[in-house]
């Protein structure tokens, strides 16, 4: 039966939002009002500082009051909720991270981009709720947003109960850690809203000392421009040469602040099909990797968040992982002469900051042993 705007109960539609979401495969539902107020000021300071890095759409919405996206009715009129959805993505059966952190020849990628793009299924999940809802109510408005437009996702999802804002920054849930996305719907509905939860990070500073770059400057307050994840996946020029040696052999992001988080001994592997392993990502190595054509890496990476980055950052990003393989003293001989001829082979072919980036590959091996590369 689909009610008017006038005539509804909110207080029971806001008990089956949540029933719905639960149904369709999300983990939890929270429910808050738009007032970003003091999220607003913190944003502003830190673009002021350039953290965001080559982010420009990070700045791209200023107003008067702060920027746009701390004002959820300036992006979606007449919105005066949000619905905050999580989705667990920790897949069961991918090879422990640190085992591939510390075995140089691997190549890690971020735990979350192991399977199906996640833009993908949280929009596909979020747009069923919404129809739902839809089929409910007369004059529904909306909007859903996973990850694609400017929304201060963490702090609603914190206002709206989820969780609590880490000191890596990230949302940490006690009963779920961080390892989760989060999703919106921006609604016209005046549902009952949900209480924020305590904080619960206490003296801890593991994501802070574990940075390999430092890029958590403070408590709560990340330098992107240091970030691997954001080097790796939102830099598209040279990465930084102070960072290379730091980013091991991390080809695609970065888990270590939340690998070490305490919080994440409660994360809760996924269920959701669409979030399988695929093509073994989780336990691959370098040179495997580096044998991909672009036919191959396109047709490999189709529906993932990988493709994202498109195939230049992605061998940039190898080059630098298989010159930190050559200068390592875990990796045996053969092994680095392997990984230095693969890279020399393909050389030339290479565009200009590829090919930067495997001249530095190449510089040097380990302190006082030679590497035959040629």
């Amino acid at each position: 039966m689909v009610s008017t705007l006038q005539n509804t109960d909110f207080t029971l539609l806001t008990a089956d939002i949540k029933k719905w979401g639960l149904t369709l495969g999300f983990q939890e539902i929270g429910i808050t009002d738009t007032d970003l107020t003091h999220e607003a000021v913190m944003l502003n300071n830190w673009l002021s500082r350039r953290y965001h890095g080559d982010m420009d759409y990070m700045a791209r919405h200023d107003g008067s009051n702060g920027t746009s996206r701390a004002i959820p009715s300036s992006i979606v009129p007449n919105t005066v909720r949000v619905i905050t959805a999580r989705l667990n993505y920790e897949a069961p059966a991918a090879r422990d991270s640190w085992d591939v952190i510390d075995d140089d020849e691997a190549a890690f990628i971020s735990r979350y981009a192991l399977g199906r793009d996640y833009h993908k299924v949280m929009r596909t999940k979020l747009q069923s709720l919404a129809t739902k809802i839809a089929a409910s109510v007369e004059g529904f408005e909306y909007r859903v947003f996973a990850d694609s437009a400017p929304v201060m996702e963490v702090a609603l999802a914190t206002k709206a109960g989820i969780g609590w804002r880490g000191k890596h920054t990230l949302l940490l849930n006690r009963d779920a850690g961080s390892m989760f996305f989060l999703g919106e719907i921006y609604v016209n509905l005046p549902l009952a809203v949900d209480t924020a939860t305590t904080e619960h990070c206490g003296s801890c500073r593991k994501c802070l000392d574990i940075c390999p770059t430092q890029a958590i400057v403070a408590p709560y307050l990340l330098d992107a421009r240091r970030c691997i994840s954001y080097l790796t996946i939102e830099h598209k020029g040279s990465i930084p040469v102070e960072f290379r040696n730091a980013i091991g052999n991390r080809i695609y992001g970065c888990d270590d602040c939340q690998l070490v988080c305490p919080w994440n001994k409660y994360a809760v592997s996924t269920v959701e099909p669409d979030f399988a392993i695929r093509h073994q990502l989780d336990d691959i190595r370098l040179l495997e990797l580096w044998a991909w054509p672009e036919s191959e890496w396109l047709s490999r990476v189709a529906g993932s968040a990988i493709r994202r980055i498109g195939y230049e950052r992605w061998r940039r990003n190898l080059a630098v992982a298989m010159g930190n393989a050559i200068r390592s003293e875990k990796v045996e001989v053969a092994a680095r002469e392997a990984i230095g001829a693969a890279l020399l082979a393909t050389r030339l072919a290479e565009t200009a900051l590829v090919r930067e980036h495997i001249d530095w590959a190449l510089a040097a091996g380990p302190q006082n042993e030679t590497v035959k590369l040629v």
